[in-house]
């Protein structure tokens, strides 16, 4: 076919040539948008974080006031600390309040106005019906309360310190 002077020569593996490997790709985004979408995120999630640090923050009197109450109710097991500890029980519910509420208006509240205060910070009545009536005995009584009612408003204050909401 070819003339002999035309044909190519035999194939040599010696004359393989190496294939260069791809230029690596970068994982950084390229188009504009990827940065902008990224910065987005970034500032979502400062956002985000800042939020639950302040609410953190300011759910802290929760913190302290449900530790005082869990460390009142062991007192109450003890026949020696149980008049000091029912004394402070009322006490504790008013610096609870007073963390938040303004002084002026919540300080001097007694007796009844103090327990629909309190009910309109936790719905259901609980203050001036219920198990919370007994806050009254114990501030301003003679401290006398009965173990089922005791175990009562202490789960209705437990329930109040987590859940209640500002008037």
């Amino acid at each position: 076919m070819f003339p002999a002077s035309t044909q190519p020569p035999p194939a040599s593996i010696a004359d393989l040539k190496e294939i260069p490997d791809p230029a690596p790709v970068s994982w950084m985004p390229q188009a504009t948008g990827w940065w902008v979408l990224l910065a987005i995120v970034l500032l979502g999630l400062a956002w985000f974080a800042v939020r639950r640090w302040l609410r953190w923050r300011r759910n802290r009197y929760r913190r302290e006031a449900q530790t005082e109450l869990t460390s009142l109710e062991q007192a109450l097991h003890d026949p020696a600390q149980r008049a000091k500890a029912l004394v402070a029980v009322p006490a504790l519910v008013k610096r609870a309040v007073l963390a938040w509420a303004p002084r002026e208006q919540v300080a001097p509240m007694t007796g009844e106005a103090w327990l629909a205060y309190l009910d309109r910070t936790y719905p259901g009545g609980q203050f001036t019906r219920g198990p919370g009536r007994q806050l009254e005995t114990l501030a301003y009584g003679d401290g006398r309360i009965g173990n089922d009612d005791l175990t009562a408003l202490l789960s209705l204050l437990h329930r109040w310190i987590d859940d209640h909401v500002p008037a």
